[in-house]
């Protein structure tokens, strides 16, 4: 391994100031699997619509890696400075009252992270001329530093790889695990060849489903520079209705969905729109990875039986079959995802925690919470509504 004394680690207050082809080239250097929550263009773009920053309570302080004398990044890590614990999908709200009412300031904290995204993806992020477990190790060990001589109470890395995750538990820190739900596509020739692998109930009731939420209305799929500034005011509205529902305020704003839509990421943007007539009365916003799907979010100004269904699940789905995409994610939470062929996956967080008597407390915690969510798992699998041997293995 190299040598620390061989790397400078740097705090950046804004990922303006590190060079987007440099950030890129260690967060995306396979095409083949790009990942655009972790891109230069997806997190400028929470900055300068400012959804992030200011008094948010996500204050940037980006870690870039360099060789010592030199400018060149070489690893980096998305972090923020965070004042409460919203927007993260990785709960801790219990450990920062524990250590409240034990006189401690769990506030503010460190968070390695995508804001208000729960997406598994890398988040030590590295170029391949270094080598990852160097990189990973060196980026880790300057989170920890940056916390010790600091007011932050821990780092909290969250949403990360399953192969970063065992890897930071070997260096000590605590690992977390929950669990989403994914659909992967076997090679599905058409949605109707994806149907004959459910039992016939599920098939059926799919089907109905889907004849209930589309009756009367036309879907539209557009992406990229095929969205318009009015497609995005009429998505936003979507999202406020249910942003403001879910969350009391929505995280995002509507010119972080214009500027994304021009960055350089922006033909990754795929916005699935449900006309009555003319009108738009609601709407999914989803982005491409390299071989996913990731549904973000949706919204309606009308209530139609199983649209809900319809715009984040089987039309991503169907978008996924005709293009031939790998999988589809459809974000934090949701059993119900289950019956429409989106089974377990876990995910992965991992925990550095500055106070020892908290650090023990959570350890213990997190022994008993992660048999919970490996039974959980393989309990929830068994309602997959796949024929006897026809479903893809998540788990």
């Amino acid at each position: 391994m190299s040598s620390p004394n061989d790397y400078k680690a740097e705090v950046q207050p804004r990922i303006a100031d590190v060079p987007g082809e440099a950030w890129d080239a260690c967060a995306n250097p396979d095409p083949s699997c790009f990942d655009p929550f972790v891109s230069h263009a997806f997190l400028k773009a929470l900055e300068d619509a400012g959804a992030v920053g200011g008094r948010t309570g996500w204050t940037p302080r980006h870690l870039v890696l360099k060789k010592s004398g030199a400018e060149e990044v070489i690893a980096c890590a998305p972090c923020y400075a965070k004042t409460h614990s919203q927007g993260e999908y990785v709960f801790d709200h219990a450990w920062a009252d524990a250590f409240a009412r034990a006189g401690g300031d769990y506030y503010p904290k460190l968070q390695i992270a995508v804001p208000f995204t729960p997406v598994p993806g890398r988040r030590l992020l590295v170029n391949p001329t270094l080598g990852s477990e160097d990189g990973e190790a060196l980026l880790a060990a300057a989170a920890a530093q940056l916390v010790e001589r600091s007011d932050l109470s821990g780092v909290h890395i969250t949403f990360l790889s399953e192969g970063e995750w065992a890897r930071l538990g070997a260096r000590g820190f605590l690992q977390r695990m929950d669990q989403q739900f994914h659909w992967a596509n076997a090679g599905y020739a058409t949605f109707d060849d994806y149907l004959g692998s459910l039992a016939s109930r599920k098939r059926k009731t799919m089907r109905k489903e889907r004849e209930q939420a589309v009756s009367g209305l036309t879907i539209e799929w557009r992406r990229g520079n095929e969205i318009t500034e009015a497609d995005w005011d009429a998505f936003f509205t979507f999202y406020m209705q249910t942003g403001s529902r879910k969350w009391g305020r929505p995280y995002l704003n509507r010119r972080f969905f214009s500027l994304l839509g021009a960055s350089a990421v922006g033909d990754r943007c795929l916005l699935m729109l449900a006309k009555n007539g003319t009108q738009p009365i609601a709407g999914s916003f989803h982005l491409v990875g390299g071989d996913c799907l990731y549904g973000r979010y949706w919204g309606a100004t009308e209530h139609r039986p199983f649209l809900h269904f319809e715009m984040c699940y089987y039309q991503a789905i169907d978008y996924c079959i005709q293009n031939r995409i790998a999988r589809a994610e459809a974000g934090a939470q949701g059993e119900h995802k289950i019956a429409r062929g989106y089974l377990p996956s876990r995910t992965y967080s991992a925990h550095y925690i500055a106070d020892p008597a908290l650090r023990r407390a959570v350890a213990e915690y997190l022994t008993r919470e992660r048999a919970y969510v490996e039974a959980a798992c393989e309990e929830l699998a068994e309602y997959a509504p796949f024929r006897k041997g026809a479903p893809p293995d998540q788990a």
